[in-house]
């Protein structure tokens, strides 16, 4: 998957949080993406700059990456 790529579904992620669930739902993106963020050969700054959220929010994305090996999304969250 490409930067781009991932930058708009974490922009679509973000955008369509409910109110004060936006950070769970970056850790959520981190999760579910985290096998392609790690291929994608760029760095997780890029694609939140690409994404046009928060710089701040990259600690969050990481940690959402760290937590993909202990978790599973449930399907509702697919």
């Amino acid at each position: 998957m490409k930067a781009a790529q991932l930058a708009a579904i974490l922009r679509q992620m973000y955008d369509s949080a409910k109110r004060n669930e936006a950070a769970c739902q970056v850790h959520l993106f981190g999760i579910k993406y985290a096998r392609e963020l790690q291929n994608c050969g760029r760095p997780l700054k890029d694609i939140l700059l690409l994404s046009g959220i928060s710089i701040g929010y990259l600690p969050e994305v990481s940690k959402g990456i760290k937590l993909a090996k202990y978790v599973e999304v449930k399907k509702e969250f697919l």
